[in-house]
């Protein structure tokens, strides 16, 4: 399992271990000791999947303290165009995103810690998306930035947005509870 950093601190890109074959392939998409060796969490007690279409964008998504939480997200059909934004008060990369291509073809992986914001568009005709997420859902502390408001370069110019995405409020209004751990790089 290579995990690569993406410049935003604690957010890495993952390649999975793999093995094709004339059968088919074998993917590992979780391995506990190559994550607990780099200081991220290794307990993830929900796990979910969204199916969308052509032109959604679902985003930008996190949890706030004290239910805030990392995820481990892949695409196991399809592909997406991935965006996490740092909202980590504090940290060298406040502000800026990063964005890569998730794909069943590819099989990578995206690991993003607790205070990113996370959303995706879907320009393939449709994607299963799956998640891992370090904690439990906490309705009361779901929430997020308005997806056109952080300088992403979404590849859609009309994308499919719920009207819950669509109110949220954008980054430059966004009061931040999230702080960059001391010590962290």
């Amino acid at each position: 399992m290579k995990l690569t950093p993406t410049g935003i601190p604690g957010c890495f890109e993952i390649a999975p271990d793999a093995s094709e074959d004339a059968r088919g392939a074998f993917v590992k998409i979780f391995h506990a000791p190559s994550f607990s060796e780099r200081g991220l969490e290794t307990e993830f007690p929900e796990e979910y999947y969204s199916r969308s279409k052509k032109g959604v964008l679902r985003g930008l998504h996190f949890q706030t303290p004290p239910h805030g939480h990392a995820k481990l997200v892949l695409c196991l059909f399809g592909a997406v165009f991935d965006a996490v934004v740092d909202l980590r008060q504090g940290s060298p990369a406040y502000g800026q995103f990063f964005t890569l291509e998730l794909s069943a073809a590819k099989r990578n992986m995206l690991y993003v810690p607790k205070g990113l914001a996370h959303g995706f568009y879907v320009p393939s005709g449709e994607a299963l998306m799956l998640y891992k997420t370090s904690t439990v859902h906490a309705p009361a502390h779901d929430a997020g930035i308005r997806w056109d408001s952080a300088g992403i370069p979404w590849p859609g110019s009309k994308p499919l947005v719920s009207a819950r995405d669509a109110a949220f409020a954008p980054l430059a209004e966004f009061k931040s509870p999230f702080a960059f751990p001391p010590g962290a790089s």
